[in-house]
């Protein structure tokens, strides 16, 4: 009886037991279940968030390099850059980008990133900063060129510029920013790894790979390959050189043939380069002391960048080595280097003013070497050519890139592009800065080493690219474009003020005055016909007063059919013009006919 007893006692604790451990295993499950959905829903308000790339500028162009990341109510600006206004830009200083939609959006912008100093990356923050104020984060040479840009515009109280040393990172909340030490033709540039909730974005900037730099600041590949092997989302890279094969030669091999061309040298040596490229400079000062000479520097963009390379310590050079221009004439020729703008025969550079006898300074001669370090940017080579034969004319000796491999390029080549795909390992690629035709051919450098073709994206400015960490899609259009700076205006100069400076430039001017009775539209003086641009008066009296004539008897119709509006008037004597003009000479001036009442 007591065994029977126990184990009906046992089998009750036993039942009991499985009842409370079904009852827990419920409850765990009514919970799991409860936690599943809760992380299930906090994942689908998260992929709600895109990140959004927008490029405003520097794609299908070569310049005005300006790109918007946005996530959510956070939006960081990456570089700002202008343009240099293209033939038909008749009396355009500066082309800038759009802002439009930073405009609508200002107050969601945390801050303008840059990636280094050149004037197609910094050239059109003041222009901006007096839509949109925002803090400018850059490193101490950039930061420094772009501090001398807010001082001529008087916005440098205005402007917080906060400098980052490569390797931080800044945060702007659920954007963070990362500067990654890089190589270029200036100092200071750097790759910006933008780590957001849904992944990193990679941008290059302008880049080479340079494994014997000038200032020994090799690019960090190391950080570069850390974060592929994370996993990037997104590759943004630099596509100027994506059409050329192999790789892009170092600075310093730059340094070998100015010593060269130094060596025994007893001729004045003028070299002209670009203002920014600071390490071609630090190359010039070298084989200038090597060889016992001093240096004088012609132009104010050259003389600012010096000024402030020399003060932040980005070239080194002994004391006493530079002097000033107005003293060149107590020296030999063979005591001498003079370093020059000019490289790309701008029309009132120092080197084409040189070139043209009209410099207050110097004075080439045949006892000058002209050393030309730069190769011509595209669309400016009849202008480098006409600089370099109207020194050939004066005797001096020119040096140039088909003669010397007197300069090297700032961007990458197609295997350095490889390098840093194959480093980065990105889920998506987008290449940047770069005509259609070097985008395609970076984009078919990408397929090479293994983008999928799918997640290449060829964009165009004012298109958003979406992403996450499982899509990638194009989607809205934003306002984009060109604003155009003419003198102290800002966006003033438009398309029609373009055509009617282009129809100026071709075919001229033809002004017809006249005075014209108001209550019986009879003329009372005139018409009188001015020309500018279109044919010597005195020389085609005869043409002059057929255009009178005509203007006359138009005049008459109109009177004739009792027309008195003014406008319709001139609207009719500007046809009837037109179309006996062009029958007379071939050609298409601009009429303006002007009527005074009395």
């Amino acid at each position: 009886m007591l065994t029977n007893e126990r184990h009906q006692s046992n089998r009750k604790e036993r039942d009991e037991t499985i009842t409370n451990q079904r009852k827990n295993s419920y409850r765990n499950s009514r919970l799991n279940s409860t936690q599943n959905k809760a992380d299930q829903m906090r994942k689908a308000v998260v992929k709600k968030e895109n990140l959004k790339i927008i490029p405003l500028g520097g794609l299908e162009e070569i310049g005005k390099n300006i790109t918007v990341f946005e996530y959510g109510n956070e939006i960081v600006l990456v570089d700002c850059g202008l343009e240099f206004p293209e033939d038909d830009m008749l009396g355009v200083d500066l082309v800038i980008p759009d802002i439009t939609y930073l405009e609508r959006n200002k107050e969601k912008i945390k801050g303008l990133v840059i990636t280094h100093g050149h004037e197609d990356h910094i050239g059109a923050i003041p222009y901006i900063l007096k839509q949109i104020n925002l803090p400018i984060y850059a490193t101490k040479l950039t930061a420094a060129l772009i501090k001398n840009k807010l001082e001529e515009h008087n916005l440098e109280k205005t402007t917080k510029i906060h400098i980052v040393e490569q390797g931080k990172t800044v945060h702007f909340g659920k954007i963070k920013v990362e500067f990654i030490r890089s190589n270029h033709s200036i100092p200071d540039s750097v790759m910006l790894a933008i780590h957001t909730p849904v992944g990193v974005v990679l941008h290059t900037g302008d880049f080479k790979i340079d494994y014997t730099p000038i200032d020994d600041k090799v690019i960090d590949l190391g950080r570069i390959a850390e974060l592929g092997n994370k996993g990037i989302l997104a590759l943004l890279s630099d596509s100027t050189n994506s059409e050329r094969k192999g790789f892009t030669m170092s600075e310093s091999s730059v340094g070998e043939v100015f010593d060269k061309l130094f060596l025994n040298n007893t001729k004045r040596i003028v070299v002209a380069t670009f203002a920014s490229n600071v390490h071609r400079v630090q190359q010039i000062v070298n084989s200038a002391i090597k060889y016992g000479r001093k240096i004088a520097v012609c132009g104010r963009s050259m003389m600012n960048m010096i000024d402030a390379a020399i003060e932040l310590g980005y070239i080194n050079v002994p004391t006493n080595t530079f002097i000033d221009i107005d003293n060149i004439k107590n020296y030999r020729d063979d005591q001498l280097v003079i370093i020059t703008t000019g490289s790309q025969g701008e029309a009132m550079s120092a080197l084409t003013r040189m070139a043209n006898g009209e410099h207050k300074k110097v004075t080439i001669t045949p006892n000058d070497m002209v050393i030309i370090s730069a190769t011509p940017i595209p669309g400016n080579e009849k202008l480098v050519s006409k600089v370099i034969d109207e020194l050939m004319k004066i005797g001096a000796t020119v040096i140039y890139s088909s003669l010397e491999d007197i300069h090297v390029s700032g961007h990458a080549c197609q295997e350095e592009q490889k390098l840093i795909l194959t480093l980065a390992k990105p889920k998506y690629f987008m290449p940047v800065h770069g005509e259609y035709r070097q985008l395609i051919a970076h984009a078919e450098t990408a397929k090479k080493v293994g983008i999928e073709p799918q997640n290449i994206f060829i964009m165009s400015n004012g298109r958003t690219l979406e992403l996450n960490e499982n899509e990638a899609k194009i989607t809205t259009s934003v306002p984009n474009g060109k604003i155009l700076v003419d003198g102290l205006g800002i966006g003033d100069v438009g398309n029609i003020v373009l055509r009617d400076r282009q129809h100026l430039s071709q075919d001229g001017l033809i002004v017809i005055v006249m005075t014209m009775d108001n209550s019986t539209g009879e003329i009372v003086s005139g018409p009188d016909v001015v020309s500018r641009g279109f044919v010597y008066v005195r020389e085609s009296e005869n043409l002059m007063e057929e255009v009178k004539r005509v203007a006359r008897e138009e005049v008459r119709r109109c009177e004739e059919n009792h027309i008195r509006d003014w406008a319709t008037i001139k609207s009719n004597v500007k046809d009837t013009l037109k179309d006996y003009i062009f029958e007379r000479t071939k050609r298409n001036p601009m009429l303006l006919p002007i009527i005074m009442e009395v």
